[in-house]
C-alpha cells in the first residue's frame, strides 16, 4: 500500500525526515507546530514525510475555526500542497465525512504496518 512519496528532483536523496503526528488539532497547537517544524525542514531542501495517526487526520478537516491555531494550519497545508508533499495517513483514521480533505491535498493512505516502515527508513523522526 503506502510507502514513501518520491521525493521532488530538487530534495536529497538521503532517507526522509519523519514527522509522527498524532496529536489532536482540535485540543492541541503542538500538531500545527508539528506542521510549521516539518515544514521549515522541507524549505531547508530535505524530504519530509508527513504520518498523521489517529486524531491528527483533523489537520485536514475543512472548517479550521474548529482547530487551535487554524489559521495558520491552513497557510502551512496550503504551502505543503504547493510543494506536492503528501499526507501519508492511517487509513483506518481516515473519516467518512465530506468535510475532510476537501482540498484535495495529496494523500497516501498507510496501514499500521507501512507507518512502521516508513519510520524505520528515516533519516530522523519527529514525534509529536
Amino acid at each position: 500500500m503506502g510507502g514513501l512519496s518520491k521525493p521532488p528532483k530538487s530534495m536529497s536523496t538521503d532517507p526522509p525526515v519523519v514527522a509522527v503526528i498524532s496529536l489532536d488539532p482540535r485540543t492541541s497547537h503542538r500538531a500545527n507546530e508539528a506542521m510549521r517544524i516539518g515544514l521549515g525542514v522541507v524549505a531547508g531542501e530535505n524530504e519530509v514525510v508527513f504520518l498523521l495517526r489517529g486524531p491528527a487526520v483533523h489537520l485536514l478537516d475543512e472548517d479550521t475555526d474548529d482547530l487551535v491555531d487554524g489559521d495558520d494550519i491552513a497557510k502551512f497545508r496550503a504551502n505543503l500542497r504547493s510543494l506536492g508533499v503528501p499526507f501519508h495517513v492511517e487509513a483506518d483514521a481516515v473519516p467518512d465525512r465530506p468535510d475532510w480533505n476537501v482540498e484535495q491535498h495529496p494523500i497516501v493512505r498507510v496501514t499500521t504496518d507501512d507507518a512502521a516502515g516508513i519510520i524505520r527508513q528515516a533519516r530522523r523522526v519527529m514525534v509529536f
